[in-house]
């Protein structure tokens, strides 16, 4: 089941050569409108930003709502909610509109790290990009291009377009909003994650960042080329959900 992960990561984003060659990142979406991970997990975190103060240059720490995880934010900026961004259509999210961006430094007391990230990625454009580092070691870079032309693919693809919030409504329809799921593959973990613009045009808005140790892959793969490889990857994850170890301890987000 392993070469059908990579092929949807490989085709999702670029995993680099070196100590992190066999990195695999498999990214998904969520449904129009869901604006949390649908995903199952053994240990789950989510920072929301709600109680940070509004403004550009902060740095802070999480617990992610009292989980086993910890992050460490540098040079983000909190706006409140708007057109382009916040779930829910209320509080506040994450935002740059910088090529330097921002960074999240992740650590956890459990044994295996971190190996999954999700967002809310509002007002979506081709110049968002993250980077996953272990350590000194990138081991996968995302161009939120994938993720739009991905969604304009969809059947569906004008459901994922304005902002879906009530407050909002009707607002900013030449963007999608879409819920986003980055799952290690093959032992693939990381501890920091750079969100930035490039090349800088707009704004790149976020919000429900989401860490954990995933136990069953949801969404639909980003990128994956044609209906024999997605049938394919439906049942790697049959197999995946099957076989992951259930721990007791759970965290609910």
């Amino acid at each position: 089941m392993s070469f059908r992960f990579t092929l949807a990561a490989a085709l999702a984003g670029t995993c680099l050569a070196g100590s992190a060659a066999t990195a695999s990142i498999l990214v998904t979406a969520e449904a129009p409108g869901v604006q949390n991970t649908t995903a199952g997990f053994a240990f789950i975190g989510v920072e929301t930003f709600e109680g940070r103060s509004i403004g550009a240059g902060q740095n802070f720490t999480t617990s992610f709502g009292g989980s086993d995880f910890s992050g460490s934010y540098t040079n983000v900026r909190v706006d409140p909610a708007n057109q382009f961004g916040s779930a829910g259509g209320t509080g506040n999210h994450a935002v740059t509109f910088t090529s330097a961006g921002y960074t999240l430094d992740l650590s956890t007391s459990l044994p295996g790290g971190v190996n999954y990230f999700g967002f809310w990625l509002s007002a979506l454009d081709g110049q968002n990009q993250l980077k996953f580092f272990k350590g000194n070691d990138m081991v996968f870079n995302f161009d939120a291009s994938f993720a739009r032309n991905f969604i304009n693919s969809q059947p569906n693809a004008k459901d994922y377009f304005c902002n879906p919030n009530t407050a909002f409504a009707g607002k900013n329809c030449g963007e999608p909003y879409a819920f986003l799921n980055f799952y290690g593959l093959n032992g693939t973990t990381f501890d920091r994650i750079q969100f930035f613009q490039d090349p800088v045009s707009g704004g790149y808005e976020s919000d429900n960042h989401t860490v954990g140790q995933w136990e069953r892959i949801t969404g639909t793969p980003v990128g994956v080329p044609e209906p024999a490889s997605w049938a394919m990857l439906i049942s790697g994850f049959g197999l995946v959900g099957a076989t992951a170890r259930r721990r007791r301890n759970i965290v609910t987000a």
